[in-house]
């Protein structure tokens, strides 16, 4: 079991890696080639021409930077996180922690409008830019989704996007923001010759883990992030490397959800977020759920003598329930895995 640690990262040597960038404008059927093949090999990708508009992006962005900048008595007033709300440090229920605070929505208008209420001295835009970012990354993601179908051969095209499109969607999106970790070593540079990039998160001791290893636990996961590096993702040979930020894309990868739901030919993939030594990081993250009563299992086209069912049928809401009883580095899937 590994569980996040605020320790400096210390020990390993990280080499970035670009992952691939798919250009959602191109002829449809290479697209859907393109992304099934990076869900295979990497279970990450990055999307650009992606539809989502740039106002939609830097508003939301924008509020969320503002709320975070609040004193900690403001923003504890948006309510502890249990799980919507705020929260600092603690993730989930079991003793996991990191350098984050974050807020968490469920992404029913209505909730989030009563919530605004508490995050934002215009409660009205605070909730009209949440609301906006999630309505076009939920369409973002519904169209991926259907493009994966696609490029799988599988005949229902919606057999994965329909349970994010389903009004009971189980969805969550969260807002996280890393402060900066100043260094404390002395340092005989000037502070405008320091790299903020991704790859400069093997050179400082004094980085620390923000969010944990682990995979996420939904469908899909649409992650737009400013330019400050610390997301990682950890091979198939358990080495981390380190994903160079793109705020002109998108980051895209694939959930245990899916994985079942696609037979173990996609793959969930570990992954982190480190802090930065000098400047603030800024990610924003849709999740995308089937509804709690949705059963997970993987199309028929999927199922074959050379290829049988990994995974036995489960519903969301059982699949939730495990995720919440264990921490953060746990595997999960693999107590849904069939076995004989």
């Amino acid at each position: 079991m590994v569980v996040p640690s605020p320790n400096p990262i210390r020990s390993e040597k990280l080499q970035p890696i670009q992952l691939p960038v798919i250009d959602l404008s191109a002829e449809r059927s290479e697209v859907s080639k393109l992304i099934v093949k990076a869900c295979e090999e990497y279970g990450f990708f990055m999307v650009v021409n992606h539809g989502v508009a740039q106002h939609t992006i830097a508003q939301m962005e924008e509020q969320g930077l503002h709320f975070f900048t609040k004193p900690l008595s403001e923003k504890q007033k948006a309510g502890t996180s249990t799980p919507f709300g705020y929260g600092c440090k603690n993730i989930g229920f079991n003793g996991d922690i990191g350098e984050v605070e974050y807020l968490l929505f469920d992404t029913n208008p209505l909730s989030i409008s009563q919530r605004s209420t508490t995050i934002s001295n215009d409660p009205q835009q605070f909730s009209s830019a949440v609301s906006g970012y999630i309505d076009a990354v939920k369409a973002l993601a519904c169209e991926i989704l259907d493009l994966m179908a696609e490029g799988l051969w599988v005949h229902d095209s919606s057999v994965f996007s329909r349970m994010i499109r389903d009004v009971e969607s189980d969805a969550l999106f969260r807002l996280n923001h890393y402060p900066p970790i100043l260094c404390k070593e002395k340092d005989s540079h000037s502070h405008s010759h320091r790299d903020t990039s991704a790859s400069s998160f093997h050179g400082h001791s004094s980085n620390k883990v923000g969010f944990g290893e682990h995979t996420d636990p939904q469908i899909l996961t649409i992650l737009r992030s400013n330019d400050v590096g610390g997301l990682q993702i950890s091979l198939a040979n358990g080495v981390w490397v380190a994903v160079p930020p793109d705020p002109t894309a998108f980051c895209v990868n694939v959930g245990d959800v899916l994985q079942a739901m696609t037979n173990g030919r996609f793959v969930s993939v570990r992954h982190r977020a480190l802090t930065n030594s000098y400047k603030s990081r800024l990610s924003m993250a849709y999740f995308g759920a089937p509804p709690l009563r949705a059963w997970v299992t993987a199309p028929s086209e999927l199922v074959t003598t050379h290829s049988p069912m990994q995974y036995r049928p489960f519903t969301w809401g059982e699949y939730k329930k495990a995720s919440y009883s264990l921490r953060l580095g746990d595997s999960r899937l693999e107590l849904f895995r069939k076995h004989g």
